[in-house]
């Protein structure tokens, strides 16, 4: 069955993918690193802040935070979370966000966007973003074993490289230096019928059909058995760093 970021349900499965993966562990130090070149740390804009948990862990380091978030399931947690945080329920293209952050942070939420509005997407986002400041957009790395299973299942491939090429069609003034980095990322579990669930959202891409849940524990089973008796699923990210320039 697909899961939809507007239902509880998928909101679950987030709850047992995050509990079996190192992603927000290993994400958080990463962006410590990033934190700690900041010229300024004024404002933090956190683009798809899904339930919270990297919007608390960075929000103390900047007087403030604001979100957009979409999903009201999510939008619950998040108040949990991070209660500081002023959080906008619109779509990014039509969020009006009164700020200049310092930090930016667009992670995982491209999959949910029509590629060809990508580039939009991301100069919308940086129109937020103060001179000096820094967009991250975080991605799975397209070659890593979830995203080939998200490829078989589904022919889609999410690449920021592509999106790297496009920066320069930006307005002027947006974006200035860019790179790209690696974080490392692995879910691992014991449990069969966990992982199958965790592999079903993490195949549920907007606009392609959802695979048989036969289908996909055919597909753990061979790609994913560890050897150990367990599961584990790589999923290392990338991040597109995205610098707009000082005066």
């Amino acid at each position: 069955m697909e899961l939809r970021p507007d239902e509880d349900a998928y909101l679950e499965a987030f709850d047992r993918f995050l509990a079996g993966t190192d992603e927000k562990s290993t994400t958080h130090a990463y962006l410590q690193g990033i934190i700690e070149r900041l010229p300024a740390r004024r404002v933090f804009l956190d683009v798809g802040a899904a339930d919270g948990t990297t919007t608390r862990h960075i929000a103390p380091y900047f007087q403030r935070t604001v979100c957009i978030e979409p999903s009201a399931p999510m939008r619950r947690a998040l108040a949990q979370a991070c209660p500081q945080a002023e959080v906008m329920a619109e779509p990014v293209l039509e969020a009006r966000v009164d700020a200049q952050a310092d930090l930016a942070l667009l992670s995982h939420v491209l999959y949910y966007v029509p590629r060809a509005q990508w580039a939009a997407t991301v100069a919308r986002v940086m129109e937020w973003v103060a001179p000096g400041g820094v967009l991250l957009v975080v991605l799975q790395d397209p070659d890593n074993a979830c995203m080939r299973m998200v490829r078989h299942f589904t022919g889609r491939r999410f690449d920021l490289e592509e999106l790297a090429d496009e920066l320069s069609t930006l307005p002027p003034g947006l974006a200035g230096g860019a790179g790209l980095d690696v974080v490392p990322a692995c879910y691992r579990s014991r449990d069969l019928d966990e992982t199958v669930t965790v592999a079903g959202f993490l195949l549920s891409v907007p606009g392609t059909p959802h695979p048989p849940r036969e289908a996909i524990e055919a597909y753990v089973r061979r790609h994913f058995a560890d050897g150990d008796g367990g599961y584990a699923l790589r999923h290392d990210q990338h991040v597109l760093r995205v610098q707009r320039p000082a005066p």
